[in-house]
Parts: C-alpha cells; structure tokens; sequence
C-alpha cells in the first residue's frame, strides 16, 4: 500500500516539475514579461481604431450664442448659483458676492465688502462677457486658487442664458457681434461652374461661354472667311 501511494505521489511530483518548466520555458521563449514577440515572429491582425478626422466640433461662437440667450432660461439655471449669491440690488453678500451690476465691472472687486481670493482679485481686467464665460465654464480654471467650490456650467448654451439673465440685474457691456456666416457656392447656380481650365481645349458652346466679350468665336471666323472667300471669286 506504502509502495503504490509513494509511486502516485511521485508522479505526481514529476508531472508538477514538467508542467513548471513547460510554463517557464515558454514564457522565456515568447517573452511573457515583456510583450515583445521573439525573433522571426510575426504580429498576427491587428484592428486599428478609427482615426479623429479633424478637432471636435465646438458649436456657434459666444456671438451668436448671445443673440438668441434667453433670460427666463438662465434664471432657472441660476437658481444653482442662490445657494452662495444674491443678485438683488442691495443684496448681502453670501458664501459669494451680491452679483447685481457685476457685468462689466471689475474682477475680484464688483461687490463692496466681500473679501475676495487673491487669486481672483489679481487677476485683472473686467467681467466682460468672454470672461464671464470662462469663468462659468470653470471657475478654477480661469482663476486658479479661487474660493469657489462650483464646478462649472458644461453647455455654453446654459452659460449664455445665465449671463443674459443676469445683464436684467444692472445692464452689462455691449455683446460680442456673432460670427460672419461662411458663403456657400451654389455649384447648380447658373455661371457658378468654373471657368475653362488653361491648356485644355474647349468645344462646343463651352468655348463660347469661357471666352470674353471681345475674343471672336471660332465658328464665327470661320464664317466670317467664307464671305470672305465669296467676295473674292
């Protein structure tokens, strides 16, 4: 009995050892640790991802976001903003600072007495709307080290609305001009095709239409020789 389980147990050993040194050997050989294939190997079929065409598309420019910003909307999106200020005229100063008039007065220092971070009070200029919108965009990153704990508003669309309802609290400076709408070419239009292409012949009533007013067309000189040719015999 001692003699059949020693056997057992010994083959079993025995199988435990190649098994080890089968793994060993062939993370050795196909480089396990390091992911490199080894030499004379080659990759097998890989799926490449689809690449980005061109950057991300950012939407209309803050002019044009402004020329249709609705003030009801962005009250209601300012209603996250009460918790911390007042917008009132002659409102107290919160957590943050009363924000009556605060459309184009000076940054870090719009509301008397609130004890602004520095890290906004030296930060210069004015609220103007383009910094107004940075700032609601993201708080820390247009002023960083500030005291406001907001995240920020994602969608400029909410941005615009909150900006446009407080302008009814105090005024605000003139709105940036929306962008220029780009032309398009009507391809389909008459006389928008594009014009004969230097070195390439033109036939037909093309020539016609890609030669000037003052340039002759060839059936014309052609029939111009035959009266020509007539007066002369």
């Amino acid at each position: 009995m001692d003699d059949r389980f020693n056997t057992a147990a010994g083959w079993v050993l025995f199988a435990g050892i190649v098994a080890l040194g089968g793994s060993i050997a062939s993370g050795m050989y196909f480089h396990a640790d390091d992911g490199s294939l080894p030499e004379g190997v080659e990759p097998g079929y890989f799926i490449e991802g689809e690449a980005e065409e061109g950057a991300a598309d950012t939407g209309p420019d803050l002019g044009t976001l402004l020329a249709s910003a609705d003030a009801a909307a962005g009250e209601r999106v300012f209603a996250k903003c009460t918790a911390c200020h007042t917008i009132d005229q002659g409102g107290a100063n919160g957590i943050g600072p009363n924000l009556y008039g605060i459309m184009g007065k000076a940054i870090g220092g719009g509301a008397a007495g609130f004890a602004y971070s520095s890290a906004l009070a030296e930060k210069g200029g004015q609220w103007t709307w383009e910094n107004m919108d940075a700032w609601l965009e993201s708080p820390r990153g247009f002023a960083n080290g500030t005291k406001m704990s907001f995240a920020g508003l994602g969608k400029p669309e909410d941005r615009a609305n909150v900006m446009e309802f407080m302008a009814t609290y105090g005024g605000a400076p003139a709105k940036p001009e929306p962008a220029p709408a780009e032309e398009e070419i009507d391809v389909d239009a008459p006389g928008a095709g594009l014009g004969p292409v230097e070195g390439v012949p033109v036939e037909g009533p093309e020539a016609a239409t890609g030669m000037s007013a003052d340039q002759p067309v060839a059936a014309a000189n052609a029939a111009t020789d035959n009266e020509g040719a007539t007066k002369v015999d």
